[in-house]
């Protein structure tokens, strides 16, 4: 007893991690856990479940991020067809608007982040779509940078649980081993969005008739089909494996036990201050968040400043537009080849990324140090950076994976997209007019950016392979009964930390 006090007294949260599990501690699908604990389950029954979760989840989940990622970057597609002149913009206001998103998704992290472990999470998405959607189809009706500056801001709120939304959601239906393909089955949508939305962009330079000019119709377009897409969400995407219609009792049961091996539980909808503390004092969520940055300030040269680069080349508007392909395609290659390997090979992931890095540190050193008359060397350095979406997407499923404790679950990513975007707001900054058309300083940020995220990711692999060698040395070989036990804890909603049968994926 002298012991437990000693332990209460050098941590104030001791007591409330030591006590047996409350009613907040449980997860949201432990009845359903426990009413059918103990039954067995053979492979062909658990890969039967996993066949009718991949129908239903990760189609909804690609076309939501696919629109996202074209709604988000439509003033790249815009720009090529008259929109700075068309709501009167100059100097640097068209590089704030990439900015003044992210100031509206980077304030809506914390509050946005509570309401996903608060609310119904599948509803809550499909109800931000649909806001989002309207709120992209307005933007026609703005005029000037006050405008369509106020629009920005209010897609970039609505658009911020997206990103957060979905790496929870890969914990609540996907096994550790099974996360990193099906994150880049939905992730390599960005590189289908660029195809796309470079066809599109293409096509719609050929309209020639009609009383709207030609940029409006990319956001037209783009929120229509959004507004749709979110009644479907609404209506076809469930909160929970345990309370999924679409699977029978017994198929809940199996859904709900094959992530409980994760040794994270399912959700848990009860906010934790002990988890907070924790998430602040740990060493990943800081170096997710240097990650993060490094990883965003030479995101705007794939997204919003594409169009503008390679007309900076000396590619006409046209080609500004379907040279966007290419790289578009190598993005969608890189993500769903990583995904695959990663899922296929243990202990990958951190390897993948620093592929990807260094491919990418690759394409920036040659727009730093190309001449500016060598365009079609400039173009494929361009067309390498689109590798570095699978280095970012990579480091999503180290939270999915690697983070366990609800609460600390959201606040280690809400944290790493509060980086995400202090990177996304400072890299629209390096592009300026002033060095227009070689942008210097912008391929400059970009190799630093590369540079500092490929350093995080050498230092979170150290630290989680020795952690993991730590506790190896400390518990030895997990006999079954104490890998039940570390189940057991998971959905009790213990975090990583706490949980000592708990073993990081790298």
């Amino acid at each position: 007893m002298a012991d437990h006090d000693k332990k209460l007294q050098s941590d104030p949260y001791a007591g409330e991690r030591l006590s047996p599990a409350n009613t907040s501690d449980l997860d949201d699908s432990y009845e359903a856990y426990k009413r059918h604990e103990g039954e067995s389950i053979d492979l062909a029954e658990a890969k039967r479940v996993l066949r009718k979760i991949d129908m239903r989840i990760v189609p909804i989940l690609f076309v939501v991020y696919l629109l996202q990622y074209l709604d988000k970057n439509s003033l790249n597609f815009a720009a090529a067809y008259g929109f700075r002149e068309g709501t009167h913009l100059h100097r640097q206001q068209y590089s704030w608007l990439g900015s003044i998103f992210y100031f509206g998704y980077l304030w809506a992290q914390f509050p946005g982040g509570w309401l996903l472990q608060k609310l119904p999470i599948a509803k809550f998405l499909g109800t931000t779509t649909i806001i989002w959607g309207i709120i992209l189809i307005t933007t026609p009706a703005c005029t000037n940078f006050g405008g369509v500056a106020t629009n920005r801001f209010l897609l970039g709120t609505f658009e911020a649980v997206v990103n957060p939304g979905f790496v929870l959601i890969m914990g609540m239906w996907w096994t550790a081993a099974e996360q990193p393909l099906r994150l880049e089955a939905y992730y390599c949508t960005n590189g289908i969005a660029t195809m796309v939305g470079g066809l599109l962009g293409y096509a719609i330079g050929h309209i020639t008739s009609g009383s709207l000019e030609r940029w409006m119709y990319v956001f037209i377009i783009f929120g229509s089909v959004s507004i749709v897409w979110g009644v479907v969400v609404l209506l076809f995407l469930p909160d929970l494996p345990s309370t999924a219609k679409f699977l029978t009792e017994r198929e809940r049961y199996v859904a709900v036990e094959r992530v409980a091996s994760n040794k994270q539980g399912v959700k848990n909808s009860h906010f934790k201050k002990y988890q907070l503390i924790q998430t602040l004092q740990d060493p990943k969520t800081w170096i997710l968040f240097v990650m993060a940055v490094g990883a965003q300030v030479p995101n705007s040269a794939i997204t919003s400043f594409t169009s503008i680069i390679v007309g900076s080349f000396g590619f006409d508007t046209l080609g500004t537009q379907y040279l966007q392909i290419p790289g578009g395609f190598i993005q969608f290659a890189a993500l769903l080849g990583g995904g695959f390997i990663c899922s296929h090979y243990p202990n990958s992931r951190c390897i993948a990324m620093i592929v990807a890095n260094l491919v990418c540190i690759l394409g920036a050193a040659m727009l730093v140090g190309l001449p500016d008359s060598n365009r079609w060397g400039r173009l494929v350095a361009l067309w390498l950076c689109y590798f570095q979406g699978l280095g970012f997407s990579m480091s999503l499923t180290m939270i999915s994976s690697n983070v366990a404790g609800y609460t600390k679950k959201q606040c280690t990513g809400t944290i790493l997209f509060v980086g995400y975007c202090v990177g996304n707001i400072i890299g629209p900054q390096t592009f300026r007019d002033s060095e227009k058309p070689g942008y210097h300083s912008a391929y400059i940020a970009m190799l630093v950016g590369y540079s500092v995220k490929l350093a995080m990711v050498v230092v979170l692999y150290v630290y989680m392979f020795a952690a993991n060698k730590k506790r190896d040395k400390e518990a030895g070989d997990m006999t079954a009964e104490e890998e039940r036990l570390a189940i057991e804890q998971g959905m009790h909603d213990q975090t990583e930390y706490d949980n000592k049968g708990f073993r990081y994926t790298l």
